[in-house]
């Protein structure tokens, strides 16, 4: 069990930052796909809109109740988003699954951001709301290009 002080130490500035600055917040209403996931642990729910043009998240939306790290994770995520292929966001998936279960790297450039939460990685009961934004992004995008609107 993770100690007092390491508690703290997850809630840093940056995170609480992140939290507070949440991009793309307004939902699109010309979505090619909407997925809402939810994390049964803790009741952090994320709902995700995305418009992709030529194979590339064109535009992005995202509705975001979640503790401040779920928070944080949807910040970094909405602030590398846009232009981004699915490849590319789930390969961002799979790697931040990594680094907070497996002490993998943190996921490479445009979303090497989420090393912020890399403390996190002590507090198994929090790595499900971290991943949510990721998760339903990736899960949206494959649905629009699924539905050719894309």
């Amino acid at each position: 069990m993770p100690a007092d002080t390491d508690l703290i130490k997850l809630y840093s500035t940056r995170i609480l930052a992140l939290a507070a600055d949440i991009p793309h917040t307004d939902r699109l209403t010309d979505a090619h796909a909407t997925i809402k996931k939810r994390s049964p642990l803790c009741g952090s729910a994320v709902t995700v809109d995305v418009r992709v043009e030529d194979g590339r998240i064109a535009a992005y939306g995202q509705d975001v109740k979640a503790c401040a790290l779920g928070q944080a994770a949807a910040a970094v995520t909405g602030h590398a988003i846009i232009g981004r292929t699915l490849a590319e966001v789930q390969t961002a998936r799979d790697e931040l699954r990594d680094m907070l279960k497996s002490q993998g790297d943190v996921p490479a450039a445009p979303f090497d951001g989420f090393e912020v939460l890399e403390p996190a990685r002590d507090f198994k009961n929090r790595h499900a709301s971290i991943l949510l934004a990721i998760e339903a992004t990736a899960e949206a995008m494959e649905q629009a290009l699924q539905s050719d609107c894309a």
